[in-house]
């Protein structure tokens, strides 16, 4: 599996099985029963792939599977590595916020320089937004490579089952 050094904090990838989509679904469903390595949850035709709340760190991620019929015969896999989607929502919460408080302070900054007030401070606060949102990129890089080896584990128990259900 190739995770690019792109900027891209969740990857995402598709193929193509020459099997039908039912019968990879129902072997996910096995798996689910037949190991304990992983928690497997099936609605209609997604499936996500996670570790047990034991195994997990703030950065764990989790494998979004869809699989989606082509023919009778053909099946496509759609997947989706992210962190937990409560972790996700934070982080976008986050980003709504310093977006938010950036345009905000750029608009006093700007207001202030206009009317030729000392705008030093509102400045510094519009700055200050835009390294913060460096800090939270940087953050979720962090993050993405210290589940690095989870999201490996994560794709070879996909292939692994994918594999054994043709």
């Amino acid at each position: 599996m190739e995770l690019s050094n792109d900027i891209v904090l969740r990857p995402r990838f598709k193929f193509d099985v020459q099997t039908n989509n039912e019968k990879l679904l129902k072997g996910f469903e096995t798996a689910k029963a037949s190991q304990s390595e992983f928690v497997l949850t099936r609605i209609d035709d997604h499936v996500f792939i996670k570790f047990p709340k034991q195994e997990q760190h703030f950065w764990s991620p989790q494998l979004h599977l869809e699989i989606n019929e082509i023919d009778e015969n053909n099946a496509t896999v759609y997947g989706l590595f992210g962190p937990n989607p409560t972790v996700w929502t934070l982080f976008m919460f986050l980003h709504f916020i310093v977006a938010g408080l950036f345009i905000g302070f750029g608009i006093w900054t700007y207001t202030n320089a206009t009317l030729g007030n000392s705008y030093a401070i509102q400045l510094f606060l519009t700055l200050f937004m835009v390294i913060i949102w460096f800090v939270l990129y940087f953050a979720g890089r962090m993050g993405k490579t210290k589940g690095k080896p989870e999201m490996y584990k994560l794709h070879a128990f996909m292939k692994e089952t994918l594999r054994d259900y043709r």
